[in-house]
């Protein structure tokens, strides 16, 4: 009898033992996260990998992200939201503008010179995406994260001061306000994802681009056009982005992973996502000035002039979200309050 019960005993725990890495297997998540910038450009580096080594350190090894840079996933840069979408990838980092007016109210901050500090504009558009956006236009996704980038500028192989400057050249714009933009500047607008922007300038598709300082050397764009132009004190444009999960996939995690998605991510990641792309921004400059290159910078009466040319958009703008049956005046004046309200918080 004491034999039987032994060996039973041993067989029961030889089962338990063996149930155990399965049960432990089943609490265990890895999410690919898919993004259209080289791994060492400074998105990726500085933020990304930032909040995906934070999920996983809070996970206790739980979750694991598998990080798949410059689209190696497959696809192209505008097909990521619909990646997102379809749970190609789990998690995509992408420009909102990739996708134009598919996405209209992230606009308002890509209006010309609404900008003013990213953490306090990145804090303003998290507040309105969660009022206006997350049950609406970003109701088939999971939204992380949105921020906006460090001043706009203008980077060509000619110098620019004046909004004149601007006329016959073919200049990458990033979303549909800053080709908008670049139209009422005389200049011809090109569509072009951020990576294809070397290629472009390096054969002369382009004469150049529109982007902030912060990714330029990855780019290559100081060694290929020797003008930049920069706005004192205002943000010429900004783009916006947001980092998006499948929902299924997020609705899918029990509930403590679920929990560690959240806390590290939100607001205080959009103003960190934001705030850090800003920081990047100098550094960059810096590789410009030791180029020798020619730095313009529009400052005084003569971004008055600049703004003249911008104000149309404005009311093409609103009149597109009226008749889409949103507030386009309303949703002006709540990011102009909201920036106003931040922008000291984060001086």
């Amino acid at each position: 009898m004491t034999n039987r019960r032994t060996l039973l005993g041993l067989v029961g725990a030889a089962a338990m033992s063996l149930s155990l890495p399965i049960a432990a297997a089943a609490q265990e998540v890895t999410l690919t996260l898919h993004q259209f910038l080289p791994a060492q450009a400074n998105v990726p580096k500085l933020i990304l990998d930032v909040w995906a080594d934070n999920v996983e350190k809070a996970s206790e090894g739980r979750i694991k992200i598998d990080r798949y840079p410059s689209m190696q996933l497959g696809g192209k840069p505008p097909e990521l939201m619909d990646q997102a979408i379809d749970g190609i990838a789990d998690v995509v980092w992408t420009v909102v503008g990739y996708t134009p007016g598919r996405y209209p109210t992230t606009e308002v901050f890509e209006l010309p010179f609404m900008m003013t500090n990213a953490r306090a504009v990145s804090h303003a558009y998290w507040e309105m995406f969660e009022k206006h956006m997350k049950d609406d236009e970003f109701k088939d996704v999971h939204i992380l994260g949105t921020w906006v980038h460090g001043p706009g500028m203008i980077h060509v192989n000619k110098e620019v001061k004046m909004p004149g400057d601007m006329a016959g050249l073919k200049v990458r714009g990033g979303s549909r306000s800053v080709n908008t933009l670049l139209e009422k500047l005389g200049a011809t607008p090109v569509g072009m994802p951020v990576p294809a922007v070397t290629e472009g300038l390096s054969k002369g598709v382009i004469d150049g681009t529109t982007i902030p300082w912060e990714v330029t050397p990855s780019l290559k764009v100081p060694e290929l056009v020797s003008n930049h132009t920069e706005f004192d004190g205002v943000s010429l444009y900004t783009l916006t982005f947001v980092l998006a999960m499948n929902k299924d996939r997020y609705e899918s995690l029990p509930d403590d992973l679920k929990k560690v998605i959240d806390d590290n991510s939100g607001l205080e990641f959009s103003v960190f996502a934001g705030g850090t792309q800003a920081d990047s921004d100098g550094p960059a400059r810096q590789i410009a000035v030791d180029r020798g290159n020619n730095i313009v910078t529009v400052s005084g009466e003569e971004i008055e002039a600049w703004k003249a040319v911008a104000e149309p958009i404005y009311e093409e703008w609103i009149a597109d979200m009226d008749a889409r049956g949103k507030d386009g005046q309303a949703l002006v004046d709540e990011a102009r309050m909201l920036i106003e309200k931040y922008t000291p918080q984060y001086q």
